[in-house]
């Protein structure tokens, strides 16, 4: 009798469980809850704009159905979108479904010696351009070869014959430094690549020339920053922020500088 009725209340909640997964299927979905993660005042990708795009793709439309919602063609779609991160797609009890997608951080806006424009990010990847967004970072200048389709920061540091002719890892280095420092990010407002190598910084404050030179390592850029820190605090208010036309942090452990031509 036991063994009946077991038997019988399993294979009623099989029964249960079958009819709520098929009235689940056929269920007609709300829009998504988009939540964008984002990094800086204006993200490149906003929740209206996404559930515009999966409408166009037609992956999404109003009055769809669970079982017709293509939950792997909707994250592949947005993962291929250069400036998302990660992007997860989940459906919840009900009626309701949503959309998590964490962006990149850009932190400089490089101009090649192509004419191309695109953005890296702090995780050193490439980033594309809109013509709706924009990131308050960094601009980068000058004899640029790197491309907008090219190759990401880790790819040039791990290939020998890469890190040898592109400059991206450099301008990655100073760019993240100057990013993440508070004093430099205000201080800070172009990083320039001349043909001979050597980076040139263009301050906010000032119109002196700051010659970084190179950016082989971390270790490298970090004494550079550290010794115009120093200066900054020591000698430019004893000075004054108008004396140099040049400021070279090129040298071991010291500074050399240039004094403007007084004037007649």
């Amino acid at each position: 009798m036991k063994i009946t009725l077991w038997s019988l209340f399993g294979l009623g909640l099989i029964a249960l469980m079958f009819t709520v997964s098929s009235i689940q299927s056929q269920r007609k979905l709300d829009a998504p809850n988009i939540v964008v993660s984002k990094s800086g005042e204006n993200p490149f990708l906003t929740d209206v704009e996404l559930l515009q795009l999966l409408e166009r793709e037609n992956l999404f439309h109003n009055g769809i159905i669970r079982e017709n919602l293509n939950i792997a063609g909707i994250e592949k779609l947005i993962s291929n979108i250069s400036h998302v991160k990660s992007v997860k797609v989940f459906t919840e009890i009900g009626s309701t479904w949503k959309i998590e997608v964490k962006l990149r951080n850009p932190i400089a806006r490089i101009f090649n010696s192509l004419g191309e424009s695109f953005y890296l990010d702090d995780e050193g990847e490439i980033v594309s351009t809109t013509p709706t967004h924009t990131a308050r970072v960094m601009v980068v200048t000058g004899a640029i070869n790197d491309r907008k389709n090219g190759y990401s920061v880790s790819e040039i540091i791990n290939n020998d014959s890469l890190i040898s002719i592109l400059k991206l890892d450099d301008i990655y280095r100073i760019s993240d430094y100057v990013c993440y420092d508070p004093f430099f990010r205000l201080m800070i407002g172009q990083l320039h690549l001349k043909k001979n190598g050597d980076f040139i910084l263009v301050p906010l404050v000032g119109d002196q020339k700051i010659v970084f030179g190179s950016a082989e390592t971390e270790e490298e850029v970090e004494a550079k920053f550290e010794k115009l820190r120093i200066f900054y605090d020591e000698a430019m208010p004893s000075v004054g922020w108008e004396t140099y036309s040049e400021i070279s942090l090129k040298y071991d452990e010291q500074i050399v500088c240039k004094t403007k031509p007084t004037a007649e």
